[in-house]
């Protein structure tokens, strides 16, 4: 049951028909695992904190650098050199003490997925490299979790929900034999907190069963022109 308190503070949620507080208090008992305190891992776990999303779980195993701070909305100058996620902790924790973060001062490897992944309702993919990408594909469709995924690229963007209810995997789309290296590359300030918060809602809309969740389908923005296109997989 959502408390007084809690009630007050997302009524914004619950006033939607959609969610409602029995949506609100889905969104409370979920745990959310999330790959990746960078670009895209940033505005995720903004926004699902603030959400109030019940346990969440972050692995990185980097420290903040000056290059970050363009576009990664959690850190500041006085972070530089500190650990992501000890930093990105104490930030979330003052946004929503209620939410218990975890965190994985470590690289995503089998190892770990195994260990972590079971634990958690869904797993959010915010990594800049396909080995990863791979790694979560993998042990999502094994434990049979939502795989959230998102990519960003100069000025473009891509989300989509993978091994969600016998939907298509990351590595149907992308063949892990015709992925190349993942090397560093521009993006566009503001294009993480697009992507983001577009991955944001789709865990949200799985925890509630609100609307219609991108599995499928590859959702892909381009800031040039602010354009959506999707792409349907058949």
């Amino acid at each position: 049951m959502l408390t007084e308190q809690e009630k007050d503070r997302y009524i914004r949620h619950t006033m939607i028909p959609q969610i409602g507080e029995s949506g609100q208090e889905k969104i409370k008992q979920a745990k959310v695992l999330v790959i990746g305190a960078g670009g895209l891992g940033c505005p995720v776990l903004f926004y699902l904190t603030a959400a109030g999303v019940g346990s969440i779980g972050i692995v990185d195993a980097d420290t903040v650098a000056f290059s970050n701070l363009q576009r990664q909305i959690l850190y500041s100058e006085h972070d530089i050199g500190k650990p992501k996620v000890l930093v990105a902790a104490g930030k979330l924790s003052a946004i929503n003490s209620s939410v218990k973060i975890n965190t994985y001062q470590l690289f995503l490897d089998a190892t770990t997925a195994e260990q972590l992944f079971p634990e958690y309702d869904i797993v959010v993919g915010a990594t800049d490299n396909f080995d990863s990408r791979y790694i979560i594909d993998k042990f999502t469709k094994l434990y049979q979790k939502p795989f959230v995924h998102g990519s960003i690229h100069e000025f473009e963007g891509q989300a989509g929900v993978f091994n969600y209810h016998g939907s298509w995997s990351y590595s149907d789309l992308f063949p892990e034999q015709t992925a190349a290296e993942c090397l560093s590359l521009g993006v566009m300030g503001v294009l993480p907190g697009i992507i983001g918060s577009i991955m944001s809602a789709e865990v949200i809309k799985i925890l509630t069963g609100a609307g219609d969740v991108v599995a499928g389908k590859l959702l892909v923005y381009n800031a040039l022109d602010n354009s959506f296109n999707c792409i349907r997989f058949s």
